[in-house]
């Protein structure tokens, strides 16, 4: 059996929707009937958002549009999708619903002028509700039996709103009760993405690019031979085809791998993703919806050798990099405590940490929207030091970059580091700050946002990435 997951843009349109549903087809009667969870169309969860947000801010005007335009878009997917006109008119009711109580809920949002996370929520996860039945009826058309499930009643989450967690226990159980008699009957659960629900049954939502976590925790709950994340890409690449046209897809890499690339801005795969096939030990398999017979990338827990050290390189933009420096600092217990502990009362995520062994200075690399509430939140918190001058500055650059480079092949390897810093010192490139974990999977590095790019294909051709045996 395995568990299928399918992105937004897999799920476009109509004629995608079609497609999806001959995949399903035909990964059903090569492995057995297994779950199929998807994602909200493209561009619907945005939508939702806006309407609540601005809702809350006082347009009563934008969400009937937004409700209508939403109608229009999956009216004219089931149209294409759905022939038989009984299926499309019951899949189409079902979107109506959930169209009417976004309406609803707006309303009340506006009314109140506040939206809290509990209604954001509830609102954001309404995409997927409808793109299920659309995706049930298409595989209904080709003569799959499939029934649209709600992971409201699967997923049993904290309340975290929107970021919960599973509760792994609850979860398993009752995925279990609810699709493995489903499965039995050779019918296909096509379940929601993204959402979840506490004990009580409040429905809640795994963050942004959580459909992805759902599809591996639907995966693990019913001990799927494989995981398959379904994109608009050819697997996990050496590098962003974007900027280093040559990159390849790499056929096998570890789960740690995977989880260093998808922190570090690789958008194949949502950083959460691995964490339960990991428990579980299953594969996860990234494929391409659009070219189907490719066969994408497999991520298991030990892959077969390879020649390159290095497996791949993947970079984040628009970051910034705070310092905090004084030659008071030294050797005084509790500075770095203080910094985390203001970065982290202000809700900011720290992608990089570098801090000198002479203990002068931290550095910390952040997203650039969130520089002047980091700011603010160190000189509050460090002001007693910046009053004595043990602590001469707190300051930001940006735009900056992190450039990463991956690879398990890297750990016990010496020179690594070396090749890559001399290639980038052949051209002018300035490292603003390094940092390496003890594992030795990961070498990060913080440039200059403009010169980014460049990095990124320098190192990719100093370890010839762009050929499947080179030399690195």
């Amino acid at each position: 059996m395995i568990t299928c997951k399918f992105g937004g843009s897999s799920v476009g349109d109509g004629r995608r929707i079609q497609d999806v549903a001959r995949i399903v087809a035909a990964t059903n009667g090569r492995y057995g009937v297994g779950p199929v969870v998807v994602s909200a169309m493209s561009g619907v969860t945005d939508k939702l958002v806006e309407a609540a947000t601005r809702a809350a801010a006082g347009e009563g005007d934008l969400f009937p549009a937004t409700a209508e335009a939403l109608w229009a878009q999956h009216q004219e997917a089931a149209e294409i999708c759905l022939a038989d006109a009984e299926r499309r008119a019951q899949a189409l009711a079902a979107i109506r619903r959930h169209l009417d109580t976004l309406v609803s809920l707006c309303r009340s949002i506006y009314v109140l002028g506040e939206c809290t996370p509990r209604a954001l929520d509830l609102v954001s996860g309404l995409g997927e509700r409808m793109s299920i039945h659309l995706v049930a009826g298409a595989l209904q058309e080709i003569g799959c039996p499939a029934e649209a499930v709600e992971a409201t009643s699967c997923v049993v989450t904290s309340d975290r709103f929107g970021a919960a967690e599973p509760l792994w226990e609850d979860t398993r159980r009752c995925t279990r009760e609810r699709l493995l008699p489903l499965l039995a009957k050779g019918i296909t659960p096509v379940v929601t993405g993204f959402i979840g629900a506490t004990k009580a049954g409040v429905p809640t939502t795994l963050g942004r690019g959580g459909s992805d976590y759902s599809g591996a925790i639907v995966g693990s709950a019913l001990d799927a031979k494989e995981i398959w994340i379904w994109t608009d890409v050819n697997g996990v690449m050496t590098a962003d085809p974007r900027i280093v046209p040559e990159a390849r897809t790499l056929p096998e890499i570890s789960y740690l791998e995977a989880a260093e690339l998808s922190y570090f801005g690789a958008k194949v795969l949502h950083p959460k993703t691995v964490r339960p096939a990991i428990e579980r030990a299953i594969p996860v398999r990234i494929k391409n919806t659009f070219e189907p017979e490719h066969p994408g990338t497999l991520i298991v827990s030990q892959p077969k050798p390879s020649t390159h050290a290095v497996k791949a390189i993947t970079a984040i933009r628009n970051l910034s990099m705070i310092t905090v420096e004084g030659r008071g600092m030294m050797g005084v217990p509790g500075i770095a405590a203080k910094v985390f502990t203001a970065v982290a009362r202000a809700q900011v995520s720290v992608l990089m940490i570098s801090q000198s062994s002479s203990e002068q200075n931290i550095c910390l690399v952040i997203p650039q929207e969130a520089t002047a509430r980091a700011l603010s939140a160190l000189q509050a918190n460090l002001a007693p030091e910046l009053g004595e001058h043990d602590i001469e500055r707190v300051d930001a650059l940006s735009p900056v970059a992190i450039v990463a480079i991956v690879g398990a092949g890297m750990r016990g390897t010496p020179g690594v580091s070396g090749r890559a810093f001399t290639a980038l010192g052949r051209a002018g490139i300035n490292i603003i700050a390094i940092a390496q974990g003890s594992s030795e999977y990961n070498i990060s590095f913080c440039v200059d946002q403009d010169r980014m790019a460049e990095a990124v294909r320098l190192i990719h051709a100093e370890f010839d990435l762009g050929t499947p045996n080179g030399h690195s």
